[in-house]
């Protein structure tokens, strides 16, 4: 490892890879790498018609190609484009728990935000289609830029004193309730001087409030610029890890090379030794492994622009000696190590997704519709050039005649379009005079090119009306094209889920680095009037990202058959059923701002009709308060005879008690009981009387003895 290598080596790793470590993981990838290289090349070569496959030109015979594989291409462009660039929000987000639930909005508000107006989503598409149909293969790199420029303002400045004015202690309490409701918003929107007048506040014991004193003069850095990119890569700059087995997420390595300058290194602020950089030894000619894009011819002689490639390594690698592997990123250009860092993203991985147009078993690369077309293409350009050949070599239009047909006076004659008299010997002079036409084309030349069209079109699902735009094109019952139609669409929907597969992949990427890299609030439009306000803390949490797409054909059944329930349900369905109904109707057909409409329309009421209603509404009162005070007169009554009813029984029970008391005094007089009670009664008084007495006569004696 050369000093500029350990100049660059971050704190703690103690095994950092060395450039011949990373230079040797390049060298590795590439025999694998050149492999799809040439079949892509050959890809190419066959959809463009240049190269090998284009033929040399002979003197009198036709090099016609007519472009069989660019024909179904143009067709496929277009349906799978229209998917994702129909739909303003083609991105919905599931929070995987329940606190991740109030944040999943904003999430998914922003990520949209983001696709519709920060990345060129129109360009991406027609790029990351492009690439897929023609090559097979897309490699896709998400990063992140953020830019930033100083700028001179006057900031105000403030002394601080006692709190003198009770407006001025007004103000200071306001601002500490405001900060104990919404502590955030408290930071973001109060101004500095009253945070640390609060501040002070606090410390003091005492209210203290700011004082202007001036204007101060203070440079500062702005952020202009921070959002996500993307960029579809060219595949032949990118060398994957062979041992992958065609998953890149199981990928231990990915080295890009790209073209970029000393200007370019500096205005990121991330590279360092851009001084040390031979751009001799870097340039782009003279670097083999890199496929230049563009013109080759034009260079820049300055230092600051002169074009020269980097490698970029991702990966993972054991820095610190502990056998766990670290994921990091290293840059260099030539034998120049440029950055060596960890892995800066939030989720360690690296920052490239890929898919396949038509995939290969345990393959990485794919392929694209044009290597099943190939024999097709040739077939069908063999006979087209023989048909070419069949006409252009004949001598249509000429005249021959025979020599004895006219003498020369009459021979000017005829060239000229003048009467001519012909030598009466030679019989009929029409038999004299021959004039040639094209032969007729055979119809077997008809017959395989139907044949091989048609059998292009099995192939790839696609209808470029190759036999015209007749109404048999898809067939001649609705039954029929019905079937057509959805074998198609089959074909095509499954194109589209690994689109779609790569487009969620890059979403959850974006929404990592949304909750590290965005600033502390972003303001995003919603529609023309309605603006809200995403805070950087509130996007982190767990998320099953959906990417909505859906073909044209589809998503006019779907409205067709909503259409159709509205039709016979309509009458039944309540308005807003019915609402609910229009709005997916109106949005399939592409009309967002309609279906907006319906679903926030809500109907003025009829003024006669609402008098009317409440009108209904108090006689329904009024019949209500009628009832009730029914029901309460009728519970008065049974209640009243409740009481009656319980007076009566309380007469019949005294009444029944006087009768047992007299037949119980009957009884015991009857049987002497009553006679007894009164003797033993007597008795007892006697006795009582008697002890009194004796007690009278003890307590006379005593106070006369003493």
């Amino acid at each position: 490892m050369d000093t500029t290598e350990k100049s660059l080596v971050p704190d703690g790793w103690s095994t950092p890879p060395s450039l011949s470590d990373l230079k040797q993981n390049f060298r590795d990838s590439k025999p694998y790498h050149d492999l799809y290289e040439g079949k892509r090349t050959d890809y190419l070569a066959h959809l463009n018609i240049e190269g090998s496959v284009k033929l040399k030109k002979r003197e009198g015979f036709s090099a016609v190609q007519p472009q069989l594989i660019r024909k179904h291409a143009e067709w496929r462009y277009a349906a799978l484009t229209e998917a994702f660039l129909s739909a303003q929000e083609i991105y919905k987000l599931h929070p995987r728990t329940h606190k991740d639930k109030l944040t999943s909005q904003q999430n998914e508000l922003l990520l949209n935000y983001q696709w519709n107006n920060q990345l060129n989503k129109v360009m991406f598409v027609d790029e990351l289609v492009r690439t897929a149909v023609d090559e097979g293969t897309v490699f896709v790199r998400v990063g992140w830029i953020s830019e930033s420029v100083e700028q001179s303002k006057l900031v105000p400045q403030h002394e601080f004193y006692p709190a003198s004015m009770r407006e001025q202690v007004e103000e200071l309490e306001r601002a500490a309730q405001f900060q104990q409701d919404d502590p955030y918003a408290f930071q973001q929107h109060v101004p500095a001087h009253i945070q640390q007048a609060l501040q002070l506040t606090e410390q003091e014991g005492q209210p203290i409030y700011p004082v202007y004193i001036g204007d101060e003069e203070v440079v500062e850095e702005v952020l202009v610029t921070n959002q996500p990119t993307v960029e579809v890569c060219n595949s032949a700059n990118c060398f994957v890890d062979p041992s992958c087995n065609g998953d890149l997420s199981k990928a231990e390595f990915f080295v890009y090379s790209f073209e970029t300058s000393r200007s370019a290194l500096k205005r990121e602020g991330r590279y360092s030794n851009l001084d040390s950089i031979k751009v001799s030894a870097g340039s782009v000619l003279a670097a083999p492994d890199h496929t230049i894009v563009g013109d080759q011819s034009f260079e820049f002689k300055d230092s600051a622009r002169q074009k020269f490639v980097a490698y970029e390594y991702w990966g993972y690698w054991d820095v610190d000696g502990s056998g766990v592997t670290t994921p990091i990123v290293v840059t260099w250009v030539g034998d120049t190590v440029i950055r060596m860092e960890a892995n800066p993203y939030p989720d360690g991985a690296i920052p490239f997704v890929s898919t396949q147009y038509l995939p290969v078993r345990k393959e990485l690369y794919g392929e694209p519709d044009g290597a099943l077309l190939k024999d097709n293409q040739a077939i069908v350009g063999a006979v087209t050039r023989g048909a070419i050949d069949l006409l252009a070599r004949s001598a249509n239009a000429q005249e021959g005649m025979r020599q004895d047909a006219l003498d020369a006076v009459n021979k000017r004659r005829y060239k000229k379009g003048e009467n001519y008299e012909f030598n009466p010997t030679i019989g009929d002079p029409r038999a004299a005079i021959i004039q040639h036409q094209y032969p007729e084309i055979p119809n077997s030349v008809g017959l395989m090119l139907t044949l091989q069209n048609n059998e292009a079109e099995s192939i790839t699902g696609v209808k470029p009306y190759s036999g015209g735009m007749s109404g048999d094109a898809l067939g001649k019952t609705a039954t029929g094209v019905r079937g057509v139609l959805d074998a198609a669409t089959k074909r095509e929907t499954g194109i589209l889920r690994r689109f779609a597969k790569i487009m969620m992949d890059i979403g959850k990427k974006i929404v990592a680095m949304n909750g590290e890299f965005l600033s502390d609030e972003e303001v995003i439009r919603i529609t023309d009037e309605d603006f809200v306000a995403i805070r950087r803390e509130e996007l982190r949490g767990n998320y099953d990202i959906e990417v909505a797409i859906a073909t044209a054909e589809e998503d006019n059944a779907k409205a067709e058959e909503l259409a159709f329930m509205l039709q016979t349900m309509g009458n039944t369905l309540p308005m807003e059923m019915s609402q609910i109904v229009l709005a997916d109707i109106a949005r399939l057909r592409k009309m967002p701002t309609l279906a907006k409409r319906i679903e926030d329309y809500k109907p003025q009421p009829d003024p006669t009709a609402e008098m009317a209603k409440q009108m209904e509404m108090q006689k329904l009162q009024l019949e209500n308060q009628k009832l009730q005070m029914e029901i309460a007169q009728i519970q008065t009554i049974a209640q009243l005879n409740q009481a009656k009813a319980q007076e009566t029984m309380v007469k019949a029970g005294n009444t029944q008690s006087d009768t047992d008391l007299k037949n119980l005094d009957f009884v015991e007089q009857q049987a002497g009981v009553k006679h007894a009670r009164d003797i033993a009664q007597n008795k007892a008084q006697a006795e009582g009387n008697m002890a009194l007495e004796i007690l009278k006569a003890d307590l006379a004696k005593d106070n006369q003895v003493s």
